[in-house]
């Protein structure tokens, strides 16, 4: 008779071992600690008979183990020792994960998941995190010699400062860390412990320095009374200032998304960090500003170009606002390119503008699902005279 849940669970510490009749040879043995599973058979190579190790029960289940003995019955069939074979594979996947360091592993991970992110800047944004936490630590160190212990000291120094941060790093390191343990480098995924060995974090979500809104016109007066014809890092972040942007979505612009004559730029949904396509309006100041880079056309397809050629990077932004020590309402820390929507969202509250205005120009999405289904317009005419207010306030008439 084939074995059942049933008879498994009902089995005691003492009880006789149970063979499977479905399977031959396949048995269950209670013990102190659980049922074990075990395929005895005769070696083909030497003859004697053994035991072969297939789990304990209900982790594996009936299904698994017959499964488990089927596969070691077809390599006795073919003449070998399941357990020797299973020896010898075990073997090679610790060679092979010695071999392995996490830097490695990682950048098969980014290769093999690339084509299913978001978007381009979030793989890019993936990897670089790791660069710039995780590797200087463990890239060159074997998986299977990683720890916990070492896990919570690559996210230590920025785990109370920078939460948000930290989260991401810690995922991203989770996330090659499985993949190891999918593919038997590793027994255990030592990233999944380390809130046991690091203090507890503050639930307040990271604060993104920004220059006060009411110091914005000083700010601008200094950096954009005149800039240069080549000096696309200082025109991208007017422009994102002036449209309320993030990095990527103004850094990424293509001169395909404009529609100067309706003074719209149409971001599409696959640089978008919502995934929806997102309009935005251009105030008089934006306009001008897209019209002379247009007539200079330092590239074929990028608008903000970068010396090479390529998309200027979020570092270069980055840069420059630390270049002119950009202050910010945190002390001690120079304001981010992120901060200033935040800058604008202050703005447009004290100046009275609705919510939905702002949240809208600001491309947030809906948390509500329900609200959102009702939301059918991105409001494009309503948010142009705000756009065009905020960019006076930046820079004046």
């Amino acid at each position: 008779m084939a074995l059942t849940d049933k008879q498994a669970k009902a089995l005691q510490y003492g009880d006789k071992p149970v063979f499977d009749g479905k399977i031959t040879r396949l048995m269950l043995t209670p013990g102190k600690t659980g049922s074990k599973w075990t395929l005895r058979f005769t070696s083909p190579i030497t003859g004697k008979r053994r035991d072969a190790g297939l789990g304990v029960y209900p982790e594996v289940t009936i299904a698994a183990a017959r499964d488990k003995a089927l596969a070691m019955h077809k390599v006795i069939d073919a003449g070998k020792d399941p357990i020797e074979e299973r020896d010898r594979e075990q073997q090679a996947a610790s060679v092979a994960a010695a071999a392995l360091t996490f830097e490695k592993a990682a950048s098969k991970v980014h290769e093999e998941l690339r084509s299913g992110w978001r978007n381009a800047k979030h793989a890019d944004d993936s990897i670089r995190s790791l660069e710039a936490y995780v590797f200087p630590k463990l890239g060159g160190k074997p998986l299977d010699a990683i720890t916990p212990a070492d896990c919570a000291e690559v996210l230590r120094p920025i785990w109370l400062e920078k939460a948000e941060t930290a989260s991401r790093v810690r995922q991203r390191m989770f996330s090659v860390l499985q993949w190891a343990w999918a593919h038997t480098h590793i027994s255990a995924n030592p990233a999944s412990v380390v809130d046991h060995l690091l203090p507890k974090q503050n639930a307040k979500k990271e604060h993104q320095p920004a220059i006060p809104w009411r110091d914005i016109p000083e700010f601008s007066k200094a950096q954009f009374r005149e800039i240069e014809p080549a000096d696309n890092t200082r025109a991208a972040l007017l422009f994102a200032i002036l449209t309320a942007s993030r990095s990527g979505e103004v850094r990424g612009a293509t001169w395909g998304e404009f529609d100067l004559d309706a003074a719209v730029w149409t971001i599409p949904g696959s640089r978008m960090k919502a995934g929806e396509p997102h309009r935005v309006p251009l105030s008089s100041s934006a306009l001008a500003l897209v019209k002379r880079l247009k007539e200079a056309k330092q590239h074929e397809t990028l608008v903000f170009p970068s010396p090479r050629g390529k998309v200027l990077s979020d570092m270069t932004l980055t840069a420059l606002l630390r270049r002119v020590k950009a202050k910010s309402d945190t002390p001690g820390r120079v304001a981010t390119l992120h901060g200033f929507r935040s800058s604008f969202r202050d703005w447009a509250s004290e100046h009275g503008y609705a919510r939905d205005l702002a949240e809208r120009a600001l491309a947030h999405t809906i948390a509500n699902k329900v609200e959102a289904s009702y939301h059918r317009t991105d409001l494009l005419e309503q948010r142009r005279p705000m756009m065009e207010r905020w960019a006076t306030h930046i820079i004046g008439n």
